[in-house]
């Protein structure tokens, strides 16, 4: 990619195919108009067969430089392009001796892992407010990031590449066969090495994609979160999200290489491609954006451009809403599959469903500009409604409905932010809140207010 200071006419220039990295058409130091961005490389890779044709081409044409004989070989047979993460700056007539021992010097110290440093990014736990989970299903929803709960993945060079276990969600010592049975039973079996350990394939995969050819530079990856286990607040996706920017930081890839429209799509290709965790692009899309979003899944918008249509909002209208969990949860990923089977085979139910669940949207956007928390409320209300009639009470699970319940006996309105385990809610009426915060506590469930997170720097 070029720099920004260059002047086009120092080198030859390509135009390239972004989807399949054809290279349509080359330009020898054009002096006019060009749009590409793309420069021509210091060096060149030609395969064995390749090389008589150098020998036609001066035959044809003596007077012709090794640029052009790129041109022409262009028109004889295709030429794919790998695009090198940095620009190349030593080239052109102001380029001196200094400036490649300066090259030289850099490339000794990125050599020993200095020039990548230490790279630290953070992702949160979401909310689903309105019409999840209507993403799924090409609908449109609501949701924000929260401060309560994050997950955070720390990246720096090492000699060999490694992923550190978390003490405490990858355990492989235990004081007892007790202890291993308490915290298998509340942790789980899959921690996060899984997650970062298929995010690092994935990334290594969709760079060659992208014809993006990284560095050899070898890494150490570690992990921290807070949030809760399969509870619905997209504790994996948080994970896989951080530890992408992570790897984006270090091998110094921005939004020209991983547009930030579609970074929500690589974080979902991970989890359902690699860890069969079901989803939608929700979660994804408001934990790469941050903030308060409105997001349309369009149909014809993900067939055609691969992304929909995301809105953020002013955090200055964030709801005042309240959140609780289940301490010890079931797996919150098993509760989408039924209902996306029957949406496949043209459910009538769920159809419908799916659709309501998206048109509250729309409403429940205008109440939350216009601070309308009781309309708000009554949206949230009618989207548990719709969704219990569709996903019905035994796949729901007593203690989601239990803790809904409990909402409601308070006046409070309620509904899942995820895909259970965990419920949101809103008070028309604040000074209800204490009430049902000790009703809730008394019946098991951890409680709090939920805290909005406002974006933050852009993605790197």
């Amino acid at each position: 990619e070029r720099q920004s200071q260059e002047e086009k006419r120092h080198r030859a220039v390509v135009d390239v195919d972004l989807e399949t990295k054809l290279i349509l058409n080359i330009q020898e130091k054009p002096q006019g108009e060009c749009n590409s961005r793309f420069a021509m490389p210091v060096f060149y890779c030609f395969r064995k067969h390749t090389l008589p044709l150098f020998r036609d081409f001066i035959l044809q044409h003596p007077t012709k430089s090794f640029g052009e004989f790129m041109s022409w070989l262009l028109k004889r047979q295709p030429i794919y392009g790998m695009k090198l993460p940095v620009a190349f700056s030593l080239i052109g007539a102001d380029v001196h001796l200094a400036d490649y021992a300066a090259s030289i010097r850099c490339r000794e110290l990125a050599d020993k892992g200095v020039g990548y440093g230490k790279h630290t990014h953070r992702a949160y736990a979401r909310v689903g407010i309105l019409g999840n989970p209507s993403d799924g299903f090409f609908g449109k929803t609501i949701a924000m990031t929260i401060k309560n709960f994050w997950a955070q993945a720390t990246i720096y060079p090492s000699e060999r590449l490694q992923i550190v276990p978390h003490p405490l969600h990858d355990p492989t010592q235990f004081g007892s066969l007790g202890d291993l049975h308490r915290i298998s039973q509340k942790e789980g079996y899959m921690g996060g090495l899984r997650l970062i350990q298929a995010t690092c394939k994935k990334f290594f995969e969709e760079c060659a994609r992208r014809g993006i050819a990284l560095p050899r530079q070898n890494f150490t990856l570690s992990y921290d979160t807070n949030i809760p286990r399969q509870v619905g607040l997209a504790g994996s996706s948080a994970i896989v999200t951080a530890t992408t920017r992570c790897l984006m930081s270090f091998f110094q890839l921005g939004a020209s290489e991983f547009p930030k429209e579609q970074l929500p799509n690589f974080v979902l290709s991970v989890e359902m491609e690699e860890l069969f965790i079901q989803g939608g692009l929700q979660d994804r899309v408001v934990q790469v954006y941050e903030g308060l979003l409105s997001m349309d899944f369009d149909r014809g918008l993900l067939e055609s451009r691969k992304y929909g249509t995301y809105v953020q909002m002013d955090m200055a209208h964030a709801p005042p809403l309240w959140l609780a969990y289940c301490p010890d949860p079931s797996d919150s990923g098993r509760i989408h599959s039924n209902v996306k089977e029957r949406w496949r085979q043209g459910d009538p139910e769920v159809i419908a469903g799916m659709k309501s669940l998206a048109q509250l949207v729309d409403e429940g956007r205008l109440a939350i500009e216009a601070h309308d928390w009781a309309l708000l409320a009554q949206l949230m209300d009618r989207n548990f409604s719709i969704r219990r009639q569709m996903f019905g009470d035994e796949a729901l699970g007593t203690a989601n409905l239990e803790m809904i319940s409990i909402a409601q006996q308070h006046g409070s309105a309620a509904k899942f932010p995820g895909s259970g385990g965990a419920v949101i809610g809103l008070c028309p009426d604040p000074t209800t809140f204490p009430s049902l915060r000790e009703a809730l506590q008394d019946a098991g469930y951890v409680v709090m207010r939920v805290t909005p997170h406002a974006p933050e720097s852009p993605i790197p």
